[in-house]
């Protein structure tokens, strides 16, 4: 097992507070922790669905869902920022 840190910025973080510990299985990827966060209570589902836009990094650096996970990691989910 492997244990990350989870933060959530911006609206995920007003749904799902600032984030904390989340235990997975060794090799698992971003989209695992996703996975694992759709299924822990009706918040995650709806601010983390399958259809909505959510960005991710890893270690402070934008990642794709296939990126590999490793123990202290730091996983950040946000929504897609806009200028204007």
């Amino acid at each position: 097992m492997i244990t990350i840190r989870l933060r959530f910025f911006a609206s995920l973080r007003e749904k799902l507070g600032e984030g904390g510990p989340l235990s997975l299985p060794e090799g698992s990827t971003v989209a695992a922790a996703r996975e694992a966060l759709l299924g822990r209570d009706g918040a995650h589902a709806d601010a983390l669905a399958r259809g909505k836009a959510v960005r991710c990094a890893l270690n402070q650096k934008m990642c794709a869902e296939s990126a590999a996970l490793s123990d202290g990691d730091e996983l950040a989910f946000f929504p897609p920022v806009t200028g204007g």
